[in-house]
C-alpha cells in the first residue's frame, strides 16, 4: 500500500496551481499502479468485483471516504466494475490530495 494512504487529504482553498510535470510523475510513482493520469487534469482507476454486491459496497465505502475526506470523486457504478475519476474541482486541476485520496480508495479494495 503507497504511504500516501496513510495522509489526509488537505482541503483546497483554491488559487494554487494544478501539480503538472514532475510533480506530478513524482506523485504517481508513489501511487502505484493501476491510476491514469488524463490530460494532467484527473486520475481515473476502475476496479472491477465479482458481481454487483461488492461493487455497490465498495462505492459505499468510497462514498463514505469522500464524506470524511472532505473530497469528492465521480463514481461510475456498473456490473462488477466502479470507476473512480478524481481531481480537484476548485482548481480544475491535480493536487496532493487528490493522490491521498486515489492510495486510500486503493486501500479499500484490498
Amino acid at each position: 500500500m503507497s504511504e500516501l494512504a496513510s495522509q489526509q487529504c488537505v482541503p483546497c482553498r483554491g488559487g494554487v496551481p494544478p501539480v503538472t510535470g514532475d510533480e506530478l510523475k513524482a506523485l504517481q510513482t508513489r501511487l502505484g499502479g493501476g491510476w491514469t493520469v488524463v490530460d494532467e487534469h484527473h486520475l481515473e482507476k476502475a476496479y472491477t468485483f465479482d458481481d454487483f454486491r461488492q461493487a455497490l459496497d465498495f462505492t459505499v465505502r468510497v462514498g463514505e471516504m469522500a464524506e470524511e475526506q472532505d473530497h469528492h470523486p465521480d463514481i461510475v457504478l456498473t456490473w462488477g466494475r466502479v470507476t473512480v475519476t478524481i481531481w480537484t474541482h476548485k482548481i480544475d486541476g491535480l493536487t496532493e490530495s487528490d493522490f491521498v485520496f486515489a492510495a486510500k480508495s486503493d486501500a479499500l479494495h484490498r
